[in-house]
């Protein structure tokens, strides 16, 4: 059954299940599977719904272990690894009747007035979004991508609607975002690709594709409801997979986040 999920309060509106234990349903995608940035925000916002106000969420780590199926419910269980008076541990499992899909670990830090030093600058030159034509593929993320070369790909991304102002909110969207990007970064360095080759429709012919780990550190808060470009670095492919870094930034140059992901790229033999 597809469920009515066309706005980013709805995604992250968990329905608890028993302690612990959250439930959360999302769109259907053009792809089939679930986005697995869908399934990032929703078990962030299912970890920190057990941890104590005045915490936020610095770090994540993300293993995706199956296809998510768009028809069915997602299981969120959380585990309560450690309470610290400064940090606070978190390990997520997202399941559904195939078994698990994501393996998540999240550590959240109270604030500490201590130094801000930001050393990554935002590209400048860049065409603004305003500038640039629409390729949404959903009704949740706006997308904007920049013309790049190599192994190269950035893109102004928003959060469609207004949302919440909250810190948990804003990290969830930035990690619904975030899963985007990445893919193409890192499989353009792969001899095969669709802008190297120049057949814009061979990548479903050519290659087996999945994301298969995810990090991000968050660095700064940041409206996700605006503007905010997501530029990510490919640093080649090996073994069938192919690695991004990332940075993220507010319109006004502020430095959100980074991320790094390795995706599967591998080619199909039938």
């Amino acid at each position: 059954m597809a469920f009515d999920v066309t706005d980013f309060k709805t995604l992250i509106s968990l329905e608890p299940h028993g302690p612990d234990v959250f439930v959360g349903v999302g769109p259907a995608y053009p792809w089939g599977r679930v986005y697995g940035g869908q399934v990032v925000a929703q078990a962030l916002r299912a970890a920190h719904s057990t941890v104590d106000e005045g915490h936020f969420v610095h770090s994540l780590h993300a293993y995706f272990i199956r296809g998510g199926d768009c028809e069915e419910p997602i299981r969120y269980e959380v585990d309560r690894i450690r309470n610290g008076r400064s940090f606070v541990t978190r390990r997520v499992v997202a399941r559904q009747s195939v078994g698990p899909i994501l393996n998540l670990s999240a550590s959240f830090q109270i604030r500490e007035d201590q130094a801000d030093v930001q050393e990554c600058a935002m590209p400048t030159g860049l065409p603004g979004p305003e500038e640039l034509p629409a390729e949404d593929w959903g009704e949740i993320l706006e997308r904007r991508m920049i013309p790049t070369e190599g192994a190269h790909a950035s893109a102004w991304l928003r959060i469609a609607g207004s949302i919440a102002e909250d810190a948990i909110t804003e990290a969830c969207a930035l990690a619904f975002a975030s899963d985007d990007i990445p893919t193409e970064a890192a499989s353009r360095s792969h001899p095969l690709h669709p802008t190297l080759t120049q057949d814009p429709d061979s990548w479903g012919k050519t290659f087996i594709n999945a994301s298969l780990d995810h990090t991000i550190w968050f660095h700064r808060r940041g409206r996700q409801d605006d503007w905010v470009l997501h530029d990510f670095q490919g640093h080649g492919v090996v073994g069938g997979r192919g690695l991004t870094v990332g940075q993220v930034y507010s319109r006004e140059g502020v430095h959100l986040a980074t991320v790094a992901q390795e995706i599967l790229i591998r080619e199909r033999t039938r």
